[in-house]
């Protein structure tokens, strides 16, 4: 187990669990060590349940990717079929609803994000793991990404967007978000 001492302008120590595992401790500058090691191993025990539930976490957001495998360039063409034959016809109609064209939609064997908007070109990524969620919650990544087209940043502007466009944004996200958790 690393530990790692950072040193800034706070008012007091915090501490945090990385997804490897580590332990990152915030420290106020001029704090001296000696208080911060004192600190730390108080804290042994909640280090321990914080570190197994992290990684009992990570154990669970791999199961749930490798429901859907992409290691093969077969099993990734199937794959972007299937979700282009769900997608498109979505971005076709919220397009037209929201007087936006995008310039290419394209699919990635992403895990950190379901989608993603380049504004400057107007090119929509897609998660080839949406195929893993409920209709709705694709459509909903899909009203999402067009938003950008319209308001680049996650803004008021922007939950105004996704509220007139796709009312039940918040619960799709939740739902989406409980996928990882729930596998």
């Amino acid at each position: 187990m690393a530990i790692r001492v950072t040193y800034k302008w706070t008012r007091g120590l915090s501490m945090r669990i990385v997804k490897n595992g580590d332990v990152h401790v915030t420290a106020p500058i001029g704090l001296p060590k000696r208080a911060v090691e004192e600190f730390i191993a108080s804290h042994r025990d909640w280090i321990t349940a914080a570190r197994a539930k992290t990684a009992e976490r990570q154990q669970q957001r791999a199961d749930f990717y490798a429901q859907l495998p992409l290691s093969t360039q077969k099993q990734r063409a199937e794959a972007v079929m299937r979700l282009d034959a769900i997608v498109k016809p979505m971005v076709a109609h919220h397009a037209m609803v929201m007087n936006v064209e995008p310039s290419a939609i394209t699919y990635r064997k992403m895990v950190s994000r379901w989608g993603m908007c380049n504004v400057h070109n107007h090119t929509l990524y897609f998660s080839l793991y949406l195929l893993l969620l409920p209709q709705w919650c694709i459509e909903h990544v899909v009203v999402h990404e067009l938003c950008h087209l319209l308001e680049p940043s996650h803004n008021a502007r922007f939950h105004a967007l996704m509220d007139r466009y796709f009312p039940r944004w918040r619960e799709a996200r939740k739902e989406t978000r409980a996928y990882l958790q729930a596998t």
